[in-house]
């Protein structure tokens, strides 16, 4: 059976992250996001003492986290990810998993490199994130050629995200979302926001002829009249997935088998009536 076609042309994705490196990346998206990490891992009653990151931009990660979590290993999001087995008690895919072409593979990558209840921690981009973009360019173009040329990545929404954890073979999964709002002048300043962070348009099955100056005119003018903001700005809206799961471990909580709850859920619901089951 053939291998699936690539959905990322990682030698333009280098190409575009380079790009962004050379000319001084604007990564908020990434700003938010270590922002959530260190939060989430202030609440883990774990001191990580072996963490790993993987990522698309190492030399921002490392810095980051080099208080929170010192001597961290920085490693690129290549398709065999350069972490050895079992050497650590942390594991963060950064913002890099939604270029992967098989994000399960590099999940069961990290999961290989815990050691016995490690944590593995992804954030990425799912969900509505540049809805906005995307439903506007695709209005603009079907109007202007009657076709469809990928433009924008597709994202993965939080219940199908969630399942690669099972999937990977973690424990104690959980998938969760926290919603970011912008705004900015115009969809061109939003496109270079997007430059900045090396996130432009590197899907292997895109387009290699240039747009139409056209295209993006009408773009910008759907954009405005169907998501405005205040002052005259447009709205563009970022979805940030968490996944979190656990390297399997003998004294880890297990969850209750079917049927041997002791309390009803009607009456845990209203604890004045509550009674243990018989």
């Amino acid at each position: 059976m053939p291998d699936p076609a690539p959905l990322t042309d990682r030698t333009a994705l280098a190409r575009q992250r380079a790009r962004a490196c050379t000319q001084g990346p604007d990564l908020f998206l990434h700003r938010a996001a270590a922002d959530e990490i260190e939060e989430r891992l202030s609440e883990v009653n774990r001191r990580f003492t072996a963490a790993a990151v993987v990522a698309g931009f190492p030399d921002f990660w490392r810095e980051r986290l080099h208080i929170c979590l010192p001597g961290t290993r920085v490693v690129s999001d290549d398709k065999v990810l350069a972490l050895a087995p079992g050497a650590h008690d942390l594991v963060i895919h950064a913002l890099a998993l939604h270029w992967a072409d098989d994000p399960v593979g590099q999940i069961i990558q990290s999961a290989r490199a815990l050691r016995p209840d490690g944590l593995f921690l992804a954030v990425l981009p799912g969900g509505r994130t540049l809805h906005e973009l995307r439903a506007c360019l695709a209005e603009a173009e079907s109007r202007l050629s009657g076709g469809l040329s990928p433009r924008v990545l597709p994202m993965g929404e939080i219940r199908d995200l969630g399942g690669l954890l099972s999937r990977a073979g973690l424990a104690l999964p959980v998938a969760d979302a926290v919603t970011l709002s912008a705004s900015y002048r115009d969809l061109g300043h939003l496109a270079a926001d997007l430059r900045a962070m090396g996130e432009g348009n590197a899907l292997a099955a895109r387009s290699r002829r240039p747009a139409r100056r056209a295209l993006f005119a009408e773009a910008a003018r759907i954009y405005r009249e169907t998501y405005p903001a205040e002052g005259g700005r447009i709205a563009a809206t970022f979805d940030l997935i968490f996944l979190t799961g656990w390297a399997p471990h003998p004294g880890q909580q297990k969850p209750l088998r079917p049927g041997s709850a002791i309390t009803r859920l009607a009456d845990a619901l209203n604890p004045g009536t509550a009674r243990t089951g018989e």
